[in-house]
């Protein structure tokens, strides 16, 4: 898919047609999943997302080059006194966000700015699958399985040792009850100036309005078919989140994107929202 025109960046929240009020009032119609399921889903997650990239390898994805459009930190930030800054990917998959820019730093010799890089995955197939890349190098990167929600993270990586973490597309997978214990996992990771990248999907995105009754778990939250969750949010919730755990809010709003795919004759609006949060120094 390409852009059809450039995004748009607001704090305003989407206003619904009444066409789009109708599908959110449709997804009630069946009820909400049940306490059964949705304790099942929690239960099963990990086992979930095995299965996904059982059945995708690392075909789903595909390689996120924009990152470095949307988060110039990820280029132009001065090496570090004691050399090296670190980069932590939290929910790498099978690698489409670090390796893009591992390969960017190899093949640029000169450059000052280095990374060494941190990557997890809950799942352990996923994490796998990065550590079998050929691009994969243990004195450029560490790859490792865990849960962010717990403190798994801090047997692999030393607190307030990070430079910049990654969190694309991740906390949307994750049940809402735990989004500050992952939140409060960064802190702990952080330098104090540390900065924290996060791009998600945006409230009223469509892929949230074309959920059919029956998937929706509780507000804003869904089960796709292959029992993966996903989460829409609010621009006003993010900011908080993040202010509430020790972060102030560098920016932090909906991206309205429409993209084109000619050969399909798809044109899609969707909505995104992107953040730069930074741990404060006091």
């Amino acid at each position: 898919m390409d852009p059809l025109e450039p995004d748009v960046f607001t704090t305003k929240t989407k206003e619904l047609t009444p066409s789009e009020k109708q599908k959110l009032e449709e997804q009630n119609k069946r009820g909400l999943v049940s306490e059964f399921k949705a304790n099942k889903l929690e239960i099963d997650a990990q086992r979930n997302w095995d299965i996904f990239y059982k059945r995708n390898e690392t075909r789903f994805f595909k390689d996120r080059h924009w990152t470095t459009r949307e988060f110039q930190e990820l280029l132009d930030q001065p090496e570090t006194e004691g050399g090296k800054r670190n980069l932590f990917e939290v929910g790498c998959g099978v690698g489409n966000l670090v390796f893009p820019l591992l390969e960017e730093q190899n093949d640029d010799k000169d450059s000052a700015n280095r990374f060494y890089f941190y990557a997890c995955d809950f799942s352990p197939r996923a994490v796998d699958f990065v550590r079998s890349n050929s691009l994969y190098d243990p004195e450029q990167i560490t790859a490792f399985q865990c849960d962010i929600t717990t403190q798994q993270v801090h047997e692999n990586i030393a607190p307030g040792s990070l430079d910049v973490c990654t969190l694309i597309f991740v906390l949307s997978a994750i049940h809402p009850h735990k989004f500050q214990d992952v939140v409060e996992n960064l802190w702990k990771l952080l330098k104090p100036g540390g900065l924290v990248l996060f791009r998600d999907y945006g409230l009223y995105d469509m892929a949230q309005l074309r959920f059919k009754p029956g998937n929706k778990i509780s507000e804003n939250l869904y089960v796709r078919q292959d029992g993966t969750r996903s989460y829409f949010f609010s621009e006003q919730e993010v900011a908080q989140l993040f202010l509430e755990n020790g972060f102030e809010v560098i920016t932090n709003a909906y991206v309205h994107r429409r993209t084109l795919n000619l050969k399909e004759g798809i044109d899609v609006p969707r909505i995104f929202l992107q953040g730069k949060f930074r741990k404060k120094s006091t």
